[in-house]
């Protein structure tokens, strides 16, 4: 299928950093995608937390199985808006590799520990991943990935760390954070692939997980419109069921209403390719409507999942493990990999190592270093 004019085109990628003699048979962006799938980074997101530690249950969404979904939703939007899929699916399987173990409250903790030492950011995180810490091929660090994937990859960044970026990549993947510009398409399709898959899989695990009960969702505009219309299509549907049959068609009418106001706001702007893209406002994009229900549905969730005392006394504990992590790994050295020692940023160090533990893991060495077990 040909894809649209505005779309990202692999035969006119902006290349990557290090010059490689084309793959025969796969696309730039497939060739991406292929080795994002093959790095480290990649297999440990089986065992980081997206909202419930791994060892709470075998069921919950972790970080691989939240960006398997990311990358589903977003091939399937990307199919009917004529946009390149290898490279939506790169970008959404990259996108939470430099997540660090026990979600945001990791991140939290190694940005507090790095205050005065340059602090975290997991989306640049990602991109430092990519660049400089996977080391697989003989030529160069990192995964040497194309200019369009590592764009889609740091969807956040500072301003100081865009212009730290811009300094060592002039016109780079930071430049646009500079100038006000957009990403490409795809891009900006992956953002909103993951705001719908992240609220949609959170909504499962939460009510999995007994921290929200199914009658609290008919609180929430967005999921009582679909729960009702399952329970009057299905009247003696109930549990499991109902709340699959209700996130499901959720998913769908997210999927449908991203696909045509983006492809409005397309038609509307016209674009005559990915330039002409990058100088306008974000065009993937949610109706104002489903934009206003898809905002609500995330306080309802921050409110009563996010910051449930369970989850926070979770949080609680996990701040407290990567924290006495990073003071012994700061203070002593020797307990660190022999491939962490050996830079003059002892603090990046340290914070590279944690951020690519997995919960487990750093678990385990917490318990090694300090005697206590506080899972």
């Amino acid at each position: 299928m040909p894809l649209a004019r505005y779309a990202c085109d692999p035969l006119s990628s902006r290349g990557r950093r290090f010059a490689e003699p084309p793959a025969p048979t796969r696309s730039e962006y497939q060739r991406d995608r292929d080795r994002i799938v093959h790095s480290t980074a990649f297999r440990r997101l089986v065992y980081k937390t997206q909202v419930f530690l791994n060892h709470e249950g075998d069921l919950f969404r972790t970080r691989l199985t939240h960006s398997l979904e990311v990358a589903q939703l977003g091939r399937s939007i990307a199919r009917t808006l004529l946009l390149d899929e290898d490279l939506v699916e790169a970008i959404a399987l990259a996108h939470d590799l430099g997540h660090t173990p026990f979600g945001h409250a990791g991140q939290d903790v190694l940005d507090a520990c790095m205050r005065g030492h340059g602090g975290f950011e997991h989306n640049l995180q990602s991109l430092r991943v990519v660049d400089q810490l996977e080391q697989r091929y003989p030529a160069f660090d990192g995964l040497n990935l194309s200019f369009e994937t590592r764009e889609g990859i740091l969807k956040h960044c500072s301003k100081r760390n865009a212009q730290l970026l811009e300094a060592a990549e002039p016109g780079g993947v930071a430049a646009r954070f500079l100038c006000g510009q957009q990403p490409g398409l795809e891009a900006q399709l992956c953002n909103l692939a993951d705001e719908v898959a992240y609220n949609a899989h959170d909504i499962d695990d939460g009510v999995r997980s007994g921290l929200i009960e199914l009658e609290q969702l008919e609180e929430v505009p967005l999921v009582q419109r679909y729960l009702r219309q399952a329970m009057a299509e299905f009247p003696h549907l109930k549990g499991k069921r109902l709340l699959f049959e209700t996130i499901r068609r959720m998913l769908s009418e997210q999927v449908y209403d991203i696909i045509k106001a983006s492809q409005a706001a397309l038609d509307a702007v016209a674009p005559a390719d990915v330039d002409a893209v990058r100088v306008q406002p974000p065009l993937l994009c949610f109706s104002p409507e489903m934009r206003a229900a898809s905002t609500e549905l995330k306080r309802f969730l921050f409110a009563k999942l996010y910051r449930h005392p369970q989850v926070q006394d979770t949080r609680l504990r996990a701040e407290q493990v990567l924290r006495e992590l990073f003071e012994i790994y700061i203070n002593d050295s020797r307990q660190l990999p022999a491939e962490y020692t050996q830079t003059e940023d002892a603090h990046r160090a340290c914070a590279d190592y944690i951020a690519g533990m997995t919960d487990r893991f750093a678990l385990r060495e917490h318990q090694r270093l300090t005697g206590k077990q506080l899972f």
